[in-house]
């Protein structure tokens, strides 16, 4: 088909329909057999459609029944072709050939409807039933003879159908063809020439059948032609054309009609026989003939299918000799199908608000009958606000023709029934399921039309009082209430600052305490407002009381009660039983019962001469006044009111008996002092409690933790067992010469020191500018010797550090920038008792400073010392530090190199020999004058008292 020469001719036929529904109709000619893909039209473009609105619309192919020939390609908006179309097995012999087809879009919807008319192409070729014919004809036979041929069918149709017929050779007999009533050619083969079977016993024929396609196509049949003896009569039909009726449906070997033939010839040339020769599949299947010509059905005949048939019948002698004739057979429908009911399109759901003749849905109905059996109407179910239109031929619409209401009705389920006029009557049912989606077109309404609530006052903040609750008769986010407090105010406060409201609740909160003596009552609107849009909304009035609660103590007007002035209400002695002193005026903010006050003489001087009234207040004499009765008398007076629990107020009334005012006056003098001081002295009593309980609390923890202090440190030195080195204690305001200066005077002391420090005694020897402690802290110099020892103690000067120490005085950790120059003269002072064991740690870490310090003082015999070391720390006490020094916090390691310990070793022998010298002197030295006694340290001031003490 790719060689061939396919056209197209598009017919647009555009028609303006009394409906909206079906917008136009549009016809395309199309040849068949084109391959699949191919374009048929731009539907869009004929339908003055743009592409969006095919995308939007959803647009779709509905062919109904018939099989998807093509396809709608929305991106281009054109039709192509989905499967090859073959119109021979689409339509047969009928002509024109036509697909109807729909267009269906959505939002809005629509309809147009596609007729695709197929033509037909030249591709089949002219066939035979058979492929060869053989006759048996006399030699009798007269010139001008017909022989009927069998006919060639070609599925085309047209000029692409069959044309011609051609037979050859033609010596004896020549082509003759004859047109029939349905269109087809009778094809004769006539005897033009006598037959002569002693000259040619056998004929052989070529018939062959060519259509008018291009290129011309053509289908043969081999005829072979017996000569016989004389038969010289063909059969002859009694009509050439037969009708019959039959009703679809029928059974089968049901009876149509009966031929006849006759033939002139007697014996077996005049005998006939009969056959059907339709080359038709269709036909030869569903009748047969009987040998004595009835024609009988044999297959389901479907009016829906073919409405007529016509059945060829050949006549044939034993001569050879036929005669051809045909039965017209009309099929009498009968009402066997229901409608059909296609959907086309249909909602899901409609907005409740939908106006009228809104399109629900779009289907199709069809009948395959006809007449009366064909004709449908279509109903729905009553009581509903729906009806159908019909709006084209087989198509209608279900639209809507009320209002509608979600409230009422959320869902309809809509049967539509179509019924044919058939009898009986048949009929098809579908049913549409439609949801009304709501639409926000009802408001919140309150349960009440207006609101009361009470609440105590001195509530919380934040205490809910009572719940608003509003009703919304949507559904989902339209029914969805939230509440609001609209902008109100009380006494010019805005209602936000007295309370709230819950959005999703209802709750009303107080925000504050409220005080039923400020406010009694306020009233406030609080809104309901529904989550559709827009938002619906009604209000309702709330008002809020608030009661009453005693929490107010009665307050005394009169008599006024003052710290700086003195009333007291005068009685003559003269007065009577009865008499009326004062009156005792309260009042009570709060209200009710709650402000109901009585009054009590709470106590009296004299309770046997004055009573109070137990509602007014007034204060009288119960007895006569006498002469004896006190000038000055006082009355307490409770005032009491009547809440639960109950408040009171307290107040006292002096009396003063007496019939002047200056014997009133002196009476009355010490009123306010002996008050004030009674109000006092309560307060104070109870604070010097609570000040002594604490500080003798205080002073118990502190002299337990004393004690077990000094028991552990007292555990700790005899476990030593005299090997902890003696460690120097430097008290308070001691240090060396060149130092802070803090002592006035130095002196220099003889020390005996052991593991045990309480048992460590001390000499004075003399001050420093008189003598000097000698290197084993046993003896003391004059100031001869000891200025000899000076000069040798220079000649001696320490030689500066090696190379060993890699840490400048900055770098070095702990205080060491604190020690003096190593010329800086020995200091000497007052030592005081054994330090206790905090102070031997603190000088533990002294002593570890001064280890870090040792680059400016590294000597002989002093380990790099301070020379205020010197009373205690002998070689004999202090540790070999020359070898190593370790220096705390750091990690460098002091050494002394070689050449050191050589001039060490000097300095050692030189030293011995001055004690040498020492030893040999007189022992009678001079007195030394007595020096002042040494500061005391806070422990040397303990150990004193003990000692007093013993």
């Amino acid at each position: 088909m790719s060689d061939k020469t396919m056209t197209r001719q598009v017919l647009l036929f555009l028609s303006v329909l009394s409906l909206s529904s079906v917008h136009g109709q549009v016809s395309y000619s199309i040849p068949e057999e084109m391959a699949k893909g191919s374009l048929i039209g731009n539907i869009a473009q004929d339908l003055g459609l743009d592409i969006k609105r095919l995308k939007s619309g959803k647009a779709r192919i509905h062919t109904g029944d018939s099989a998807e020939y093509i396809e709608l390609n929305k991106e281009r908006g054109v039709l192509l072709i989905r499967e090859k179309i073959d119109r021979e097995a689409l339509c047969g012999q009928t002509t024109p050939c036509a697909l109807h087809s729909q267009i269906i879009l959505e939002n809005p919807m629509e309809l147009f409807q596609i007729t695709i008319e197929i033509s037909d192409i030249n591709d089949n070729a002219p066939s035979f039933k058979k492929n060869e014919k053989r006759f048996e004809i006399s030699e009798s036979a007269v010139i001008g003879s017909k022989f009927v041929l069998e006919k060639a069918g070609d599925a085309d149709i047209g000029l692409n159908g069959l044309q011609s017929y051609s037979l050859k050779p033609t010596d004896n007999f020549a082509l003759k063809l004859e047109n029939q009533v349905d269109g087809s050619k009778k094809v004769e083969m006539v005897l033009q020439k006598p037959l002569d079977r002693e000259k040619q016993e056998q004929v052989s024929l070529v018939l062959t059948a060519i259509d008018g396609g291009e290129p011309r196509l053509s289908g043969t049949v081999q005829i072979h032609v017996i000569v016989l003896d004389a038969n010289d009569n063909a059969p002859v039909f009694t009509h050439p054309v037969y009708k019959a009726t039959i009703t679809e449906n029928s059974p089968k070997g049901t009876y149509l009609t009966k031929v006849s033939a006759s033939d002139a010839d007697k014996g077996s040339n005049g005998e006939v026989s009969y056959s059907i020769s339709n080359n038709m599949d269709s036909v030869s299947d569903m009748f047969h003939i009987h040998a004595n010509g009835e024609v009988i059905l044999v297959g389901k005949v479907d009016f829906e299918k073919a409405k007529h048939y016509q059945i060829d019948i050949e006549a044939i002698d034993n001569g050879g000799l036929s005669d051809s004739s045909k039965v017209i057979v009309d099929v009498i429908d009968i009402n066997d199908n229901a409608p059909v009911i296609s959907v086309l399109s249909k909602s899901s759901s409609t907005p409740e608000d939908s106006i009228q003749n809104t399109v629900i849905a779009m289907f199709s109905v069809h009948d395959p009958d006809s007449d009366s059996n064909g004709q449908v109407h279509c109903g729905i179910n009553e009581n509903i606000p729906f009806t159908i239109k019909s709006t084209s031929n087989g198509f209608y619409s279900l639209v809507t023709d009320s209002d509608l209401d979600r409230e009422r009705a959320s869902e309809y389920n809509i049967s539509v029934t179509c019924s044919d006029e058939g009898v009986p009557s048949l009929s098809s049912s579908v049913t549409l399921t439609l949801h009304i989606s709501d639409v926000n077109d009802n408001a919140p309404v309150f349960e009440m039309s207006s609101y009361e609530a009470y609440i105590i006052e001195n509530n919380t903040p934040g205490l809910s009082i009572f719940t608003v609750n509003a009703k919304d008769a949507d559904w989902n986010q339209n029914a969805r209430v939230s509440y609001i407090l609209e902008d109100s105010s009380v006494n010019g406060v805005p209602i936000s600052s007295y309370v709230s409201v819950s959005a999703d609740s209802g709750v009303i909160h107080a925000v504050r305490s409220f005080d039923y003596e400020q406010i009694k009552d306020f009233q406030f609107r609080v809104k309901a407002q529904d989550g559709g849009s827009p938002p619906l909304s009604s209000n309702v009035t709330v008002k809020i009381m608030i009661q009453d609660q005693n929490d107010n103590a009665p307050q005394v007007l009169y008599p006024v009660q003052t710290g700086s002035s003195l009333m007291a209400e005068m009685v003559p002695r003269a007065a009577d039983v009865g008499y009326l002193v004062t009156k005792v005026v309260a009042v009570d903010v709060d209200s009710g019962q709650n402000a109901w006050l009585s009054y009590k003489l709470q106590k009296a001087t004299d309770r046997a001469l004055f009573e109070v009234g137990l509602q007014n207040g007034e204060i009288r004499t119960i007895r006569q006044v006498n002469d004896k009765d006190a000038v000055k008398q006082r009355l307490t007076v409770v005032v009491e009111d009547n809440g639960q629990p109950s408040r009171s107020a307290i107040v006292n009334v002096n009396v003063a008996v007496a019939d002047s005012f200056p014997e009133v006056l002196s009476e009355f003098t010490d009123f306010t002092h002996d008050k004030e001081y009674n109000d006092n002295l309560t307060f104070y009593l109870v604070l010097a409690l609570a000040v002594v309980s604490f500080l003798f609390i205080v002073s118990i923890i502190a002299i337990l933790s004393v004690k077990c202090y000094r028991w552990r440190r007292e555990r700790m030195l005899y476990k030593s067992n005299g090997n902890l080195p003696v460690i120097p204690y430097y008290p308070p305001l001691y240090a060396d010469v060149g130092g802070t200066g803090t002592l006035r005077h130095v002196y220099n002391y003889e020390v005996c020191g052991t593991a045990d420090s309480r048992k460590s005694d001390m000499k004075y020897v003399r001050p420093y500018s008189q003598s000097i402690i000698s290197l084993d802290g046993t003896q003391t110099l004059p100031n001869a010797q000891r200025d000899k020892l000076i000069i040798d103690d220079g000649d001696n000067q320490q030689k500066p550090p090696n190379a060993d120490w890699r840490f400048t005085q900055g770098q070095r950790p702990g205080p060491s920038g604190a020690g003096g120059p190593p010329e800086m003269a020995m200091g000497t002072g007052p030592w005081p008792n054994p330090p206790t064991e905090a102070e031997q740690l603190q000088a533990l870490m002294a002593a570890a400073n001064e280890v870090s310090e040792a680059t400016a003082t590294l000597g002989p015999g002093t380990m790099g010392l301070s020379t205020r070391y010197s009373p205690q720390f002998t070689l004999q006490h202090v540790p070999d530090y020359r070898q190593n020094v370790y220096i705390p916090g750091s990690t460098a390691t002091l050494t002394s190199n070689p050449q050191q310990q050589q001039q060490q070793q000097q300095q050692q022998q030189q030293m011995a020999a001055q004690h040498q010298a020492l030893q040999a002197q007189p022992s009678e030295a001079a007195p030394q004058p007595e020096p002042p006694k040494a500061a005391q340290t806070p422990a040397s001031k303990k150990k004193s008292t003990k000692k007093d003490k013993k």
